[in-house]
């Protein structure tokens, strides 16, 4: 249960990126949330699995395994988890599959700090 403030909110981040995985975090921990990352999809799994995340944050592009298989998968060892996409490419296709499969949101990266953060509390306050 998220109390109000999302303070007990915990969130991974997975993304080959090192770079976006460094400042996406920040911005979720300086909001005063429990943030993990990996930018090995397999080891996000593996946690998830063990831990189940309020919220995960995933990239669409990564060379070892699709964004949308990573959902898929997440989806069977953690069910209750909400999934925010963070992708540099806006494909309407690969946006329409994520948000069938069950992502609360969809964002292109550089999108608006807290155009984002609204997005992370709204996939959590749906996982009350």
């Amino acid at each position: 249960m998220v109390d109000s403030n999302h303070n007990t909110l915990d969130v991974y981040v997975v993304d080959d990126d090192v770079s976006v995985l460094r400042s996406t975090s920040r911005l979720l921990d300086c909001a005063g949330w429990k943030v993990e990352f990996f930018a090995n999809p397999n080891e996000f799994l593996e946690r998830a699995e063990s831990r189940r995340p309020d919220v995960a944050v995933i990239d669409i592009l990564m060379p070892k395994m699709s964004g949308l298989e990573v959902q898929k998968r997440l989806r069977q060892v953690s069910p209750s988890t909400r999934v925010v996409i963070l992708t540099s490419k806006d494909d309407p296709s690969i946006r329409s599959m994520a948000m069938e499969a069950g992502a609360s949101a969809f964002f292109v990266k550089g999108v608006d700090k807290e155009e984002f953060l609204d997005g992370i509390k709204a996939a959590a306050d749906s996982t009350q």
